[in-house]
């Protein structure tokens, strides 16, 4: 299971990356893989991993508040902290039904989880090369049977990185596709070498897509309502904030209906479709931007060049995802409509022939790239 951080799901076919087109055409790809809210990599890429949405998981920002537990942030120490992760990840409802697994990166994977942590699993460091995280899912597969893991995941981070850094179509992230597509050259190359074309299915993803935003596209909430008024958890393509007592209804009067190029909600009353709202990690009002918006107060300084970015609504374009396979399971050539980032835990419990955990996906979808579908 290999995870593109970012990759839109316009980039299979497109001739920017060879080998994912080659996965693309010889395997299954589909339309496209709608992330959950928010369109954000730990949300997702947890999402991916229980077939539950954030609201449900737990995990609803990259940098969560909790009463509690207190403060959760992605690249720090609270991350290996399982008390935050809600659900079941699969390689816990592998290894809790005799099977074993190994994480070359996965956010969530750091934690012991459901009382399982992977039994090979590294912590992350953003400068380990692409080809050796992937010589590493190798030497996994080199093991003894006995010790040899049945499910290994890849994070590669590379595009989501340089399209922040400067924009989704830049030199540096065009560069980011060139090594990551090298890097699954070798993951193939290797599992050929191995003979092990036939046993082992390959499925290529990503936990969001990714769109451009000019400096000059922001909007601000304390041009509607004093900065006084509101304590604001974060800014961005989100705001999410809860007013201050005795502010309350001056701050929903202000915030609460759609605004220039954003949309504020209380949380419990966001549109259906993000299955949003319930979590008490979840401030009380949340505004979202349009796709290639930013929304801001004055006092924090905003970007000054194009970068790259997601958080946006699931259902905007930009935010679509990418999800590919080839191997034994999957028939070739086949083309699916578009399903949600839910459904793959389900594929994968599937695959691994183990029964999954209570979750939110749904196999249908996917039943007619497999080539055992009952």
């Amino acid at each position: 299971l290999v995870s593109i951080d970012g990759l839109p799901a316009a980039v299979p076919g497109s001739g920017r990356m060879p080998v994912l087109d080659a996965i693309a055409r010889e395997g299954v790809q589909a339309a496209w893989l709608t992330p959950s809210y928010p369109t954000l990599t730990f949300p997702n890429h947890y999402t991916l991993a229980t077939g539950l949405r954030p609201d449900r998981h737990g995990i609803v920002n990259n940098n969560i508040n909790d009463a509690v537990l207190g403060r959760y942030v992605s690249k720090q120490a609270s991350a290996r902290d399982g008390r935050w992760y809600g659900g079941e990840p699969i390689w816990a409802t592998l290894q809790r039904q005799g099977g074993i697994a190994a994480t070359m990166f996965w956010p969530g994977s750091e934690a012991e989880i459901a009382g399982q942590r992977p039994r090979y699993w590294k912590p992350f460091d953003g400068t380990l090369p692409v080809d050796a995280r992937v010589d590493q899912v190798l030497a996994w597969l080199d093991l003894p049977p006995a010790q040899r893991p049945r499910l290994l995941t890849l994070y590669l981070e590379q595009y989501d990185v340089a399209a922040h850094a400067s924009g989704t179509r830049s030199q540096p992230a065009m560069q980011a596709l060139a090594v990551v597509d090298a890097g699954l050259a070798r993951l193939r190359d290797g599992l050929r070498a191995r003979g092990l074309d036939d046993d082992v299915d390959l499925i290529v993803l990503s936990d969001h897509g990714m769109s451009d935003v000019r400096n000059e596209d922001v909007r601000y909430l304390d041009d509607l309502v004093p900065a006084d008024a509101m304590d604001v958890e974060s800014v961005g393509q989100m705001a999410w904030l809860s007013a201050r007592p005795g502010r309350e209804a001056d701050v929903e009067r202000a915030l609460l209906r759609r605004h220039d190029h954003f949309e504020c909600w209380r949380k419990a009353e966001t549109p259906a479709n993000w299955h949003f709202g319930r979590n008490p990690r979840i401030p009380p009002i949340i505004c979202q931007a349009d796709d290639g918006w930013r929304v801001w107060l004055h006092r924090w300084p905003t970007p000054t060049t194009l970068k790259g970015e997601h958080g946006f609504a699931p259902e905007d374009v930009g935010m679509r995802a990418v999800f590919t396979a080839v191997g034994p399971s999957f028939r070739a050539g086949v083309r699916l409509q578009a399903f949600d980032n839910v459904d793959v835990y389900p594929l994968l419990a599937r695959l691994l022939r183990v029964t999954p955990a209570p979750n939110a996906g749904d196999i249908a979808p996917l039943l007619p790239a497999l080539k055992d579908a009952r």
